[in-house]
């Protein structure tokens, strides 16, 4: 009966059982995304798709089957995949999150490097945020521009004295802008030099 017997398993064999399927699962993956490349060339070579379309579409695929891939092989090498996409969807959720918190500041940001940059008014202009054409929107000479608002002060009008306006600096991308450069005079305006 002892020479029936089978031969104890290699200590060694497992983790190269483990990196064949591992290699299998990465070389499926390569080949699943390059298949469904050449479909979608061949679907955009027969129906006219504009390849603002095809561009991201191809590599939104080629991304989740390559994650999915690389999900199965960390699967395989024991990981849970619950745990692994309750911690993806909480990164998300945070990341979603803080990004629209931080969207209007970022926003203002971004608009103030353009404004420096650009220069689509300066120090000592005058600039008019118009709302429509029939109502008219803020208006006041440019006295500071940093990096979340620009300081305009206002006209005095009718006695009443100037008042300073802080506009954050994304609404000068929103909305139609009149400007006056600072060298000009315009009495009607309530701002002479």
């Amino acid at each position: 009966m002892d020479a029936f017997k089978l031969p104890l398993p290699v200590e060694w064999a497992e983790p190269i059982w483990l990196g064949v399927q591992i290699l299998l699962i990465l070389l499926a993956g390569y080949f699943t995304q390059r298949f469904v490349a050449k479909g979608l060339t061949r679907l955009g070579e027969r129906y006219p798709f504009p390849p603002q379309l095809m561009l991201p579409l191809r590599g939104g695929l080629r991304w989740l089957i390559m994650g999915s891939a690389l999900i199965f092989v960390l699967e395989r090498l024991g990981v849970s995949a619950t745990v692994l996409w309750t911690a993806l969807s909480g990164f998300v959720a945070v990341a979603a999150v803080a990004f629209f918190a931080m969207w209007s500041v970022l926003s203002n940001l971004l608009c103030a490097i353009l404004i420096f940059t650009v220069g689509p008014f300066r120090l000592g202009d005058v600039v008019e945020l118009v709302d429509t054409t029939d109502k008219p929107g803020v208006k006041g000479r440019v006295v500071a521009i940093n990096l979340l608002y620009t300081t305009l002060i206002e006209a005095e009008e009718l006695g009443t004295g100037s008042a300073m306006v802080q506009v954050p600096n994304s609404l000068f991308f929103q909305r139609s802008v009149r400007r006056w450069r600072g060298t000009e005079v315009f009495p009607s305006s309530g701002f002479e030099k």
